[in-house]
């Protein structure tokens, strides 16, 4: 069974904070690097953060500093730590594994949580 459920998001004005949330299904997080995804209308969704088994913490450059992305391996939880908001933050994010799952020939991907970062 794989489940990927992520809660969290919402509104947030720039500078303010948010922590996104990621419920994960023990045979997937147990042995993957788990990350965050953005997705952008007309973009390419890209990866934000990523955090291994032994929790190594890469970030892209622009969230380098205000994100924090961390995992609770008693909760099979992923968490995204976002402060220090921009209104570039804005979009829906996703956690999955680093690469993403692949099911029947086809990425899968949970529900996302929508981000919104407006004054």
């Amino acid at each position: 069974q794989v489940q990927l459920v992520e809660s969290g998001g919402g509104w947030g004005q720039p500078g303010g904070s948010l922590r996104l949330s990621c419920a994960v299904s023990e045979n997937i997080f147990q042995s993957n690097t788990m990350g965050w995804y953005r997705q952008v209308p007309g973009k390419a969704r890209e990866l934000v953060a990523r955090i291994t088994t032994g929790s190594l913490t890469p970030y892209i450059h622009s969230v380098q500093g205000r994100f924090i992305i961390s995992r609770d391996a008693a909760k099979n939880a992923v968490y995204l730590q976002m402060n220090g908001l921009k209104t570039e933050d804005t979009g829906t994010y996703y956690c999955n594994t680093v690469p993403w799952i692949i099911r029947n020939s086809r990425p899968w991907w949970g529900q996302g949580t929508q981000v919104t970062v407006s004054s």
